[in-house]
């Protein structure tokens, strides 16, 4: 058994310190009497009660040192909870108790007995606690003993294993003293875990048995302050992880053990490996533009200058025109062009409008806003010669005054996390993905909401990707999170190859129009900052609808003729309500009433509808756009679908007897 080096004090210990409102310090005066060596056992042994405060712990030690007492309470705090935001208290207690509960193991039973007879109590803490190690130690004969120091509870703190300043005091005025601020911290800080929490299983649906959650039960309210006066602490703790990402490529692995044998050798292969990071960082940031916007400020910068957001409207105005010109050209094409114009409009609505919605993701992450409001992620797909590259190139060129994309075989989630890293503000256009590649790779990285939260990136641009037909089906985890433009229109061969417009307009147009765009939204873009702070703010403030104001402002002060249909007032419905995100579905399912409804079956007594889609991927499709509401489930090339929910959804009456007398014919 390894012994401890204690600090024996005749009275109170090290500094500790408390703040008043007054901002002055109630600091505890130390005298230096000796020093011991013992071990854990003999530290804590003699005493019948324990109450204790620890941060990292280990559950194990804990159980052991329970034995010792016929009376305990533990408070656990926690170093990584660094906002106390309600969902990292949700999730630290949440996970707290899933290992008290793992550890214990046969234990379990008997932790719960004695909790249920009031001799054993944990708490864990839903607000800031002191980052002070406490043990108050005391026994029937009236002795009393106060640990404090480094050394929290777990073996490798108590077991000799590392370096800990741990000390103690004998005796009634530091334990009275210590014993009182104990009691304060755990009324106004923490929540009890009752035997429930210890014994319910784990299937991540006992949610109301968490502290916390019993808390409010007994208590009917609660406010839970998070701490906004740890910026500074948080801020460099998320810089510390950044920084450390940035540097795993250039470490070596350690063994199969986890030992890392470092040697000088090794340590100049890590720095060089580092600066060729960065020479590549560099590059990268020299290929690739810098957008940045800071609606604070109101000001933008490409490339590390400002922009001047005060452009002539003679330049505005030929701009507008060019845009104009642009959008009329496709009604040269061939299929649906009001619904295609309609829809780039759309897209290029939410295209500008990307380089804020880093900054505004990053504010609702802090307040505890929902991120899909704030979508980072596009994707144009449909036929082929629907003009998909060209126009996102055109709005790149409008936006930065250059064009930037990359081939697909390039696309991985790392290689296009990483440009997300290094590119600021202006979108990433990934172009002609194949179906099979979007699904190894596109769908992970669009459901990876993470990005840019821990790293506090406020400038990472959005990612565009462009797919032909093959993009069969796009999940609802896709689709809820991705702004989706499928199209249905093109060109022959032959009037791709005579078309002008696109090079026309891209050789003559500026970036007037959206230097003049982004000095509206940057004003507005703060006060929705702001108001993604305020909890009198019943939704999430819709960036979107604010941008299509703006632009359409725009169009309407600097051109002489009317705006065409399609530029319209958007909200967050045009991109994301279920009519919207289940077009394709409603468009196949009308098309197929009208014109085969041989291919559907109804049972108005199960209240179903059954549709063949006539292929299992074609059915995948379909049922990968409908609503929850439907109930929708596949049968091989069927769809089977709750009839009077289609009914509505569908805008179809689907009447049994039409479809019989369909068939009579």
């Amino acid at each position: 058994m390894e012994n401890l080096s204690l600090f024996h004090v005749s009275e109170p210990v090290q500094d500790q310190m408390r703040f008043h409102h007054s901002n002055t310090l109630d600091v505890v005066k130390m005298e230096f009497s000796s020093t011991e060596s013992l071990s854990w056992q003999e530290l804590f042994s003699g005493f019948d009660t324990l109450h204790a405060i620890t941060y990292s712990s280990g559950i194990s030690f804990i159980y052991r040192l329970l034995d010792f007492f016929e009376e305990a309470e533990v408070i656990f705090g926690c170093d990584e909870v660094l906002s106390y935001s309600l969902q990292e208290v949700m999730a630290y207690q949440y996970k707290t108790i899933e290992r008290m509960r793992e550890t214990a193991g046969k234990m379990k039973l008997n932790l719960a007995s004695r909790i249920e007879q009031k001799t054993l109590r944990f708490y864990v803490a839903r607000n800031v606690l002191s980052h002070e190690k406490i043990y108050l130690l005391s026994a029937r004969d009236g002795r009393k003993r106060v640990i404090m120091g480094s050394a929290n509870m777990s073996f490798s703190a108590f077991g000799g294993r590392q370096r800990e300043n741990i000390c103690y005091i004998d005796g009634d005025p530091a334990y009275d003293w210590y014993w009182s601020c104990y009691c304060q911290l755990r009324e106004d800080s923490t929540d009890q875990i009752a035997k429930e929490s210890m014994l319910c299983a784990d299937d991540g649906e006992n949610l109301e048995e968490l502290p916390i959650a019993r808390t409010v039960f007994v208590k009917k309210a609660l406010v839970l302050q998070p701490a906004e006066d740890a910026c500074e602490e948080v801020r460099f703790v998320l810089d510390i992880k950044n920084l450390a990402s940035k540097f795993a490529p250039s470490v070596p692995k350690p063994d199969k053990k986890g030992k890392l044998l470092l040697s000088p050798k090794k340590i100049r292969t890590v720095r060089r490996q580092v600066v060729t990071n960065k020479e590549k960082e560099r590059e990268l940031r020299s290929e690739y533009p810098q957008l940045e916007v800071f609606p604070d400020e109101g000001i933008a910068k490409l490339n590390d200058v400002i922009l001047d957001l005060s452009p002539p409207k003679e330049e505005i105005e030929k701009d507008v025109g060019l845009f104009f010109k642009y959008m009329d050209g496709y009604e040269k094409f061939h299929g649906d062009v009001k619904g295609l114009q309609r829809r780039y409009y759309e897209f290029a609505n939410w295209y500008f409008c990307s380089p804020f919605m880093a900054c505004m993701r990053d504010m609702a992450v802090r307040y505890n806003q929902n991120l899909l409001p704030y979508p980072v992620f596009g994707l144009v797909y449909g036929q082929s010669k629907a003009g998909k590259t060209s126009f996102l190139e055109t709005l790149l060129k409008m936006m930065i005054g250059q064009k930037t994309k990359i081939s697909a075989p390039e696309f991985t989630r790392s290689s296009i996390e990483g440009l997300k890293r290094t590119v600021k503000g202006a979108p990433i256009i990934v172009d002609d993905l194949t179906n099979t590649r979007f699904n190894q790779h596109a769908i992970e990285t669009i459901k990876n909401d993470d990005f840019g939260v821990a790293d506090n990136l406020l400038h990472y641009p959005a990612v565009v990707i462009s797919a032909n037909e093959d993009v069969k089906a796009v999940a609802p985890e896709v689709i809820r999170r991705t702004v989706i433009c499928r199209v249905q229109a093109g060109l022959t061969n032959t009037e791709v190859m005579r078309s002008s417009i696109v090079r026309t307009v891209q050789r003559e147009v500026g970036t007037a129009l959206y230097r003049e765009y982004l000095r509206r939204m940057l004003a507005i873009t703060s006060d929705l900052l702001e108001e993604i702070k305020s909890d009198e703010s019943g939704s999430a403030p819709d960036i979107l609808a604010e941008s299509s104001r703006v632009l359409m402002e725009i169009f309407k002060e600097y051109s002489e003729m009317a705006c065409p249909e399609y530029i319209r007032h958007l909200t967050l419905e045009d991109y994301f309500s279920e009519k919207v995100t289940g077009s394709y579905a409603i468009k196949t399912i009308r098309n197929a009433w009208n014109t085969s409804r041989s291919s559907f079956e109804i049972s108005e007594r199960n209240n179903e509808i059954r549709y063949n889609a006539g292929a299992t991927w074609e059915a995948d499709r379909i049922l990968k756009e409908l609503p929850e509401t439907l109930e929708a489930h596949k049968s091989r090339e069927w769809v089977v679908m709750n009839l009077g929910e289609a009914k509505t959804f569908f805008d179809i009456p689907f009447k049994k007897s039409w479809l019989n007398r369909f068939r009579k014919r």
